[in-house]
């Protein structure tokens, strides 16, 4: 019987999208790209989920490339992922904002592994986006930021969502990372009844671009949300 790793490991090898996106959009994924990401992640998750204990789902909008873009693993760079999680990584070398948001409500939750025996973090969409400005800059790309490219990965999403709920993931409540994020969640949750309820958390990058004063009352509202 496999255990939640061996089937969040399963999903990582198999992640490919092969559709069209939008001329101006390409297309993250660590997995394929970078050939140190499976053993990195696969790390990870055996040593944080190699049991049979159902998790409840956190969904962010998608994988950053400076986060799980980069490192495979959904809010963690490689900063976190080496000091924090005690898992090197040689090819790369990242900071994320979000990643020490999340990282903070980690530790004071309890650490790593209290967190990961109840928690399982992935996106929305789980492969990321980034695209040409109008600089000639590639930058991140949210899934929901041109609706072309929405309209050409909502099957892919819930594809993907169904096959998480399949790891052991606990349908009953789920949360969702950012304001519109949870908007585009909430129609796809409610035509295709993947969770009986969500609740909609303020994204950690608009937290510590934005809020980054209030910081602590942001930590303190998810963890008596995660309690």
């Amino acid at each position: 019987m496999n255990t939640f790793a061996d089937h969040v490991i399963q999903f990582n090898r198999d992640l490919a999208f092969a559709d069209s996106l939008p001329a101006d959009v390409q297309l993250l994924n660590p997995f394929k790209a970078n050939d140190e990401i499976m053993s990195v992640t696969t790390a990870f998750y055996k040593k944080f989920y190699d049991d049979y204990r159902k998790r409840t789902l956190i969904l962010g909008i998608n994988p950053g490339r400076l986060g799980g873009g980069a490192t495979g693993i959904p809010f963690t760079d490689s900063k976190r992922l080496t000091q924090l999680c005690d898992i090197p990584i040689s090819s790369i070398s990242t900071h994320e904002p979000s990643s020490v948001f999340v990282y903070e409500v980690i530790r004071q939750y309890g650490g790593v592994e209290a967190f990961y025996s109840r928690y399982f973090i992935n996106s929305v969409c789980p492969l990321g986006f980034i695209r040409l400005n109008g600089k000639g800059n590639w930058i991140n790309c949210n899934y929901y930021d041109d609706e072309r490219l929405f309209a050409a990965v909502k099957p892919f999403i819930v594809s993907s969502l169904k096959k998480q709920i399949d790891f052991g993931v606990d349908t009953g409540v789920c949360f969702v990372l950012g304001k519109k994020n949870a908007t585009y969640f909430e129609t796809i949750n409610a035509a295709e009844k993947l969770f009986d309820t969500f609740i909609a958390l303020d994204h950690p990058r608009f937290i510590e671009q934005y809020q980054s004063k209030r910081r602590q009352d942001y930590i303190n509202h998810y963890l008596k949300n995660l309690a």
